[in-house]
């Protein structure tokens, strides 16, 4: 049975078969940046054609005490804010399993099954789901709404993994072992056993940032952007920085560490693009 905490939120019951993967509609290339600015270590391999997956190792709900599917709207949410590709957070947990869908700064979309099966979402959002991923109106929806429907041989694992296999005709393609409702450390292990993985942490922050700067340098890029040290970049600078510092706070008083983690996420690339304005001032 769940837990609750002092403040009346649900918590898991228990670490030992709670698990995430983060599917990324990018190329790793293209991921690994963004994803290091999470701070959080994450393994990254690809996972189909024009597709990426990250393995969290799940410090916040295995150490920290936070439920897993807030962890995962957070930092779902903070990866497709700051890049042009939707993330999709698959999680579960001994109570529950579901999946949250962030594309740009529209509301996150997401569906949750019960452990035995039983759908607890709105039929809307698998609908919505498909729209923003341009999956077939009619095949892949009609799939994806079998979902919803009672099923008693499915629960809520089978759930995800009829998720997955709609996905397949978009391409993607998870390695093997990476299984939904598999702990952390076993999805860790099989992920290991890929070739060409990529082990992202906290500590490679500060040369993925003079990656970026240095990219960046190479790059014709749009004025608006952050790092093009135009007046526009300036004021969107500035923007970012106001909007990440009052949502990291609200995150830090509420306790929600995945809000909190898109706020430090817009800190970060707002002080990126000011910084870069005042070292590479334009001619």
């Amino acid at each position: 049975m769940p837990t609750e905490d002092a403040q009346g939120r649900s918590r898991p019951s228990g670490g030992a078969a709670t698990g995430a993967l983060l599917l990324c509609r990018a190329a790793p290339a293209a991921v690994a940046p963004t994803a290091q600015l999470l701070r959080d270590p994450m393994l990254l391999a690809e996972a189909g054609e024009g597709w990426s997956v990250l393995v969290p190792e799940g410090g916040p709900w295995r150490h920290g005490g936070e439920p897993v599917d807030r962890v995962l709207t957070g930092w779902a949410t903070a990866l497709a804010v700051a890049a042009t590709w939707p993330v999709l957070a698959l999680w579960w947990d001994t109570d529950r399993a579901g999946y949250t869908l962030a594309a740009g700064f529209r509301r996150p979309v997401g569906y949750v099954w019960l452990a035995n099966g039983t759908a607890a979402g709105e039929d809307e959002a698998m609908r919505t789901f498909a729209a923003r991923l341009g999956l077939d109106p009619v095949l892949d929806v009609q799939a994806l709404e079998q979902l919803t429907r009672p099923d008693a041989s499915a629960d809520a694992r089978a759930r995800l993994r009829g998720l997955l296999a709609v996905l397949t005709r978009a391409g993607v393609a998870l390695p093997p072992g990476l299984d939904p409702g598999a702990a952390a450390d076993r999805l860790r292990e099989a992920a290991l056993r890929r070739h060409g993985v990529r082990e992202l942490d906290r500590h490679g922050l500060r040369e993925t940032l003079r990656g970026e700067l240095d990219a960046v340098e190479r790059a014709a890029l749009a004025p608006c952007l952050p790092w093009s040290a135009t007046p526009q970049a300036r004021a969107l600078g500035a923007a970012q920085l106001t909007t990440g510092l009052s949502l990291a706070l609200w995150g830090l008083r509420r306790h929600r560490g995945g809000w909190a983690a898109v706020g430090a996420l817009l800190l970060a690339h707002g002080a990126l693009g000011l910084t870069y304005g005042i070292t590479h001032p334009r001619d």
